[in-house]
């Protein structure tokens, strides 16, 4: 199976997520965002069809990260190629955020069981597409004040929205080791 990517993965990204993280670019998107800061990965013919296996080595030999972002474009229009892969980041002891332009209600209502597979393997959703009259500078991960930063697993056991709290500690220690070791 193949993924199509708009990029080489990423490797020590501090601004696609809390800590320390390696970014993978989908390519694919259709919300045409005024003003989005990826434009060239929205072309569905564009990037570059990956083996996953040879996506799954490149995680496989990862060290000093404390999880994987897939971003884009928008990994929602590969659902199932990007559920595969954040099921190895998992085994592999790491986090999983994504971003995508769809709401977390629209994904759901979709009913697509490949989506439902993806979403129930990560741990973050920034959801919402960016909309240049809510941009802010002053908002973490995000780039307008209508994307939500949400907490996936809370959010599928509860059945409504629970945001993800950015003051969390458990995902610090991680790094706190690293540097202390």
């Amino acid at each position: 199976m193949k993924i199509r990517l708009a990029a080489d993965l990423q490797e020590d990204s501090i601004v696609d997520g809390k800590g320390i993280r390696t970014v993978i670019w989908t390519q694919g998107c259709s919300h045409n965002c005024p003003y989005c800061q990826n434009p060239k990965t929205h072309d569905f013919n564009g990037g570059e069809l990956v083996e996953i296996d040879d996506v799954i080595t490149r995680l496989e030999g990862l060290t000093g990260q404390d999880g994987v972002t897939f971003s884009g474009g928008d990994p929602m229009f590969q659902p199932k190629e990007c559920s595969i892969l954040a099921k190895k980041v998992h085994e592999l002891g790491m986090n999983v955020w994504t971003y995508t332009g769809f709401t977390f209600e629209e994904l759901l209502e979709k009913g697509n069981s490949d989506i439902l597979d993806f979403l129930s393997n990560i741990d973050v959703l920034i959801d919402g597409r960016f909309e240049i009259d809510k941009k802010s500078m002053d908002l973490e991960f995000r780039g307008s004040s209508n994307q939500r930063i949400i907490d996936v697993p809370k959010s599928l056991e509860n059945h409504q929205v629970i945001l993800y709290n950015l003051n969390k500690k458990n995902d610090d220690i991680k790094i706190k080791e690293m540097l202390y070791v």
